[in-house]
């Protein structure tokens, strides 16, 4: 990937067309959930531009094909928590959530104030 594609998001809208792409041949049950993923993953643990989720996207949509092939159901295979399944696939990557930048951050905060008052 050269600098135009990174600095345009190109390189990211073409990964996410192969995505949908891909999720487009699901059976419905098995696209509704896609869906929830992407909205789950991309709600809680993206980062600016999002490119930490493909590796994890990828890995989700890759399970779907996968149970939609062996005939397995969306709630065989993910259960009736999708919001708690993509906290533990992104938590399982070291996507950091929302809460995780923020509490660093406040730490930060916190140790560089406490650096000045006793230095």
């Amino acid at each position: 990937m050269n600098l135009w594609q990174r600095m345009t998001g190109s390189d990211l809208t073409r990964e996410w067309t192969a995505f949908e792409a891909r999720a487009a041949a699901l059976p419905a049950d098995h696209r509704a959930a896609w869906q929830q993923i992407k909205l789950h993953l991309t709600a809680s643990h993206s980062d600016f531009t999002g490119r930490n989720l493909l590796p994890i996207a990828d890995g989700a949509l890759g399970l779907l094909e996968e149970t939609a092939a062996d005939g397995q159901s969306v709630r065989e295979v993910l259960g009736d928590d999708i919001a708690g399944f993509c906290a533990a696939l992104a938590g399982g990557e070291g996507a950091p959530s929302y809460r995780d930048r923020w509490r660093d951050q406040l730490n930060r905060n916190v140790a560089r104030k406490l650096n000045r008052l006793g230095g």
